[in-house]
C-alpha cells in the first residue's frame, strides 16, 4: 500500500448519541464529508483519501451504532441518518453548501439529503448508491410479523479467532480486495473482545443492524427527493452490478432514478464491484477531484 495519509479522531454529541468523527487534513483546507455504507466504517474510505492529489479537510462520521459510534437500543431508522448528517453539518459547516461522497447506504443518505435540504449541498459523488428495490403494500403485515419475532430473541455477530481470520472473510465476499488491504480493514472495521474462551474479534458495530427492517422502501419517495436536488450529482458505478441485481433493482427502475437528477454524470468503472474505494481507490480519488474541481 502506498503511505497512508494519517486520520484523528474526535466525539461530538448528535441527537443524544455520541458520534465518532474521522479526519482528514488541514483544518482550513476545503471540507469533504464522507459517508459509509452499512456493516462499514469511516476509515474504509482511507485508501481513496490517500489517493486524492489535492488538499482536503475531509470528515467522515461512524454512523449511529456503527464503528467507534454509539448504540440506540434495538431499532435503526433511516431517516435517523438524514437527521444525523443534517447536526453533524450544522456543527462542523454551519453556513456554507457542502460537497457529499457517500459509498451505498451513505450515497443514498446523500442523495435523499440533497433533496430534502437542496441549499445545504454543492456537489454530491454516490458509490455505486441506487436504492433499493420497491416494495408493495400487501408486504407489511409479513414484514413486521418478522421484525417483532427478531426482537424477541437475541442478536449477535459471529466471533473470528483473531484479524487475519476476519480478514480472509473480507477477501471471501470480496475476492477483488487485495490481503495486505484486506488486513488493515479488519483491523479497522473489527474490535478485540472478551469471548467465553478468551480474546476473540467480532464486527465494530450493533449487530441489531442484522434485524429486518419493518418500515418498506418506498422507492417513489426516494425519486421524489431525488427529483428536487439541485446539486450536480456524479454517480460512480462498477461494471459488475451483481449487488443491484441481487437486490431486486431492475435496470428499468434504474435507469428512471438517473432521469430524476437534474444534473447526473455517470461513470462506470471497469473490473469493479460494489466496494470499487476498496478495489480501485486511485481510479475512484481521480474521478470524484476531477468532478469535484470542475464544479
Amino acid at each position: 500500500m502506498v503511505a497512508m495519509k494519517t486520520s484523528r479522531s474526535r466525539f461530538v454529541d448528535v441527537r443524544g448519541v455520541r458520534y465518532h468523527l474521522r479526519e482528514w487534513g488541514d483544518e482550513g483546507a476545503p471540507k469533504l464529508f464522507m459517508l459509509h455504507g452499512w456493516m462499514d466504517a469511516s476509515a474504509s474510505f482511507q485508501f481513496v483519501i490517500d489517493a486524492l492529489a489535492h488538499g482536503w479537510h475531509v470528515i467522515a462520521p461512524d454512523w449511529r451504532g456503527f464503528g467507534r459510534s454509539g448504540w440506540c437500543g434495538d431499532a435503526y431508522w433511516f431517516p435517523d441518518y438524514l437527521a444525523d448528517l443534517d447536526a453533524i453539518l450544522r456543527l462542523t459547516e454551519p453556513d456554507a453548501p457542502v460537497r457529499l461522497v457517500g459509498h451505498s447506504m451513505g450515497g443514498n443518505v446523500a442523495c435523499m439529503y440533497a433533496g430534502a435540504r437542496p441549499a445545504r449541498v454543492a456537489a454530491v459523488v454516490a458509490l455505486d448508491a441506487f436504492g433499493l428495490a420497491d416494495r408493495k403494500a400487501d408486504e407489511a403485515p409479513g414484514r413486521y410479523e418478522k421484525w417483532l419475532n427478531e426482537l424477541a430473541a437475541p442478536v449477535s455477530f459471529r466471533d473470528y479467532p483473531d484479524f487475519d481470520a476476519l480478514a480472509w472473510r473480507l477477501q471471501r465476499d470480496n475476492p477483488r480486495l487485495p490481503a495486505d488491504r484486506a488486513r488493515w480493514l479488519a483491523e479497522h472495521l473489527g474490535e478485540e473482545i472478551q469471548g467465553e474462551g478468551g480474546h476473540v474479534v467480532r464486527l465494530a458495530g450493533d449487530p441489531a443492524h442484522r434485524r429486518v427492517n419493518p418500515v418498506l422502501y418506498r422507492r417513489a419517495e426516494a425519486e421524489a427527493c431525488w427529483r428536487r436536488a439541485t446539486a450536480p450529482v456524479l454517480w460512480i458505478e462498477p461494471d459488475d452490478v451483481a449487488l443491484r441485481r441481487h437486490l431486486g433493482v431492475s435496470d428499468a427502475a434504474h435507469e428512471a432514478a438517473r432521469g430524476c437528477f437534474r444534473a447526473l454524470r455517470v461513470v462506470t468503472l471497469e473490473g469493479a464491484g460494489h466496494n470499487l474505494h476498496h478495489e480501485q481507490p486511485e481510479a475512484v480519488a481521480r474521478i470524484i477531484e476531477d468532478f469535484l474541481l470542475s464544479q
